[in-house]
């Protein structure tokens, strides 16, 4: 019976207008990223630069934790830790319960989509409103994000105008991109002035001076962080970085690599709650720090690379499967690439573990990653962890996808291998018996012709010309 997986995989590939929408924006992301780099050169500098501020970070990690929470709080913030994405969900449902909200407007967050905020707090009697317009197309249509920087990436105008029809029929109907938004842009005004609590996202927090940076190019998240009167702020642990000094060059290396902008329209710099004095901000910050599995990422020395990521989505973009799926065929938070290596750890190898066999390893996706993340090295690690000979050992990526037929298959290929003797026999045996070889190998033969062993091997091939074994 086909997984899952592979159902949502035929799924999309039987989707012509998606897969035309999600090739069309790939192919322009990758050339806009390809211009924003003229310079080589450069690009392996920064690219440096970056994996290094990242790696000092994760090298330092619980001291920067450390640190950052004893700046935030001297800067006014209240600092939440959660262990799993359901403690966090209720301590966002604490805080809005004591200010008495009954809505919460939320700037994009990938990190509330792994909490399953919207769910949570809609059963609690709140109501999350998404004010990023691709999140609030996703949020309208009840789905779920496509790609991590423009969610409803696998949509076009013409169908976004005719769901803004179906749910704003007051508006004047609109099929072209400055109307939808301005028409985004009348519905939600109204819900920032009313709001009473805020939610944002974290792209990184910078432990010297207790500061939370947001980036964004719509506005909407300096309004969610600054019109009502709690900000919440939700992040994962690994988001967090030493110094000032070292965000700029990651600003440059996101924004870059995620949509070949220079420099992104908002760079929101975030420091404690409103001052007396001042006229504008939230009189409450919260910061909920979410682990939810990254601290057992963190433990293995090899797969702790994965939290270098700085979410610019380029290893989608240039990945040839998502180009051809989208995201929702991998079925999780995190699609494409990274999702591949990140999912596997955070829900385990039994839930996630074909995600990591999902690839072709052409490595695409290691040569656009701004902060050299090997993720063909690490996928190939989470397929040994998959099918370790001992499942019941203590493994980082829990689960296990161990079958008892691939299982007997490799043992005896390794058999085989470990000895010329026995080798050059069996080569010698199936070189006989190559009739019997199957001609149909499932879909491998649907556009390949079955590999058929020779007659002879090369090693009789080679004396046969008269070069002596060695």
């Amino acid at each position: 019976m086909p997984s899952e997986l592979r159902l949502r995989v035929e799924s999309g590939l039987g989707n012509g207008r998606v897969r035309v929408n999600i090739r069309r924006a790939m192919d322009h992301l990758v050339h806009k990223r390809a211009a924003a780099f003229p310079d080589a050169e450069e690009r392996e500098g920064l690219r440096a630069q970056g994996e290094a501020i990242r790696a000092e970070a994760l090298a330092r990690l619980p001291e920067l934790l450390e640190t950052l929470e004893r700046t935030c709080t001297g800067n006014g913030m209240r600092v939440h830790w959660a262990e799993t994405a359901a403690e966090a969900n209720r301590i966002a449902l604490d805080i809005l319960r004591a200010k008495g909200a009954r809505t919460l407007i939320k700037g994009k967050s990938m990190v509330s989509e792994e909490m399953g905020l919207n769910a949570f707090l809609a059963a609690e009697g709140i109501e999350a409103v998404e004010t990023d317009l691709g999140e609030l197309i996703l949020q309208l249509g009840g789905e779920r994000p496509s790609h991590i920087i423009a969610p409803a990436i696998h949509k076009d105008r013409y169908e976004v105008a005719e769901l803004f029809g179906r749910c704003f029929p007051e508006l004047p109907y609109r099929e072209d991109i400055e109307g939808l938004t301005a028409a985004a842009r009348a519905v939600m005004r109204e819900r920032f002035r009313a709001a009473t609590a805020g939610l944002s996202g974290v792209n990184f927090a910078v432990a010297e001076t207790g500061t939370l940076c947001l980036v964004e190019n719509e506005g909407n998240g300096r309004l969610c962080t600054s019109a009502p009167d709690v900000h919440i702020a939700v992040m994962g642990i690994e988001k967090v970085i030493a110094r000032l000094d070292q965000l700029p060059p990651l600003l440059t290396l996101l924004t870059r690599s995620a949509t070949g902008q220079p420099v992104t329209t908002y760079v929101n710099l975030i420091s404690g709650p409103r001052r007396a004095g001042e006229r504008d901000g939230p009189s409450e910050v919260h910061l909920i720090l979410l682990d939810n599995g990254r601290s057992r990422v963190y433990a293995d020395p090899e797969l702790r690379d994965t939290l270098r990521c700085i979410r610019c989505g380029a290893c989608m973009n240039h990945c040839p499967i998502y180009a051809r799926l989208g995201g929702h065929a991998y079925g999780t938070v995190y699609p494409g690439p990274i999702g591949s290596i990140l999912e596997p750890q955070l829900q385990g190898l039994d839930r996630q573990g074909e995600l990591a066999e999902a690839s072709t390893l052409c490595g695409a996706c290691a040569e656009a990653c701004p902060v050299k993340i090997p993720i063909p090295k690490l996928l190939n690690r989470l397929r040994w962890e998959a099918v370790r000979p001992d499942p019941d050992a203590p493994t980082l990526a829990p689960g296990s996808r161990r079958r008892a037929l691939p299982a007997l298959g490799w043992w005896l290929w390794a058999w085989v291998y470990a000895s010329p003797g026995r080798y050059r026999a069996i080569s010698t045996l199936a070189g006989r018996l190559r009739w019997l070889a199957p001609r149909r190998l499932g879909a491998w033969t649907r556009s390949r012709t079955a590999p058929v062993p020779a007659p002879r091997p090369l090693s009789r091939l080679v004396e046969a010309e008269g070069f002596e074994r060695e």
